[in-house]
């Protein structure tokens, strides 16, 4: 049985946040703003590059397809946070 080399992270969960935010803000904002609001950006902290998708899986896949080692932060646009915890119901979120 072949055994695959472990993936390890070159950064800290912290810092493909921090990362993902200032290329969020810097880069791609503008960017996505008007015309995709409520859709998931998905970006490589490496390389800057990104994919827009209604969920951040749909995005992530996109865009590994594009990068398979990318290092992934979401973002959904025009949100502060990409998920909401509360009384609404998953059918919403969805």
């Amino acid at each position: 049985m072949a055994t695959q080399p472990s993936q390890s992270r070159a950064y800290s969960a912290e810092e493909i946040a921090s990362l993902g935010d200032e290329i969020y803000e810097r880069q791609i904002r503008s960017r996505v703003e008007t015309e995709h609001r409520g859709e998931v950006v998905a970006i490589d902290v490496e390389t800057g590059d990104f994919a827009v998708e209604k969920t951040a899986l749909a995005a992530a896949d996109r865009l590994l397809a594009q990068s398979p080692s990318a290092e992934i932060w979401c973002v959904r646009v025009g949100h502060r946070a990409l998920h909401h915890v509360g009384a609404r119901s998953i059918q919403e979120l969805a």
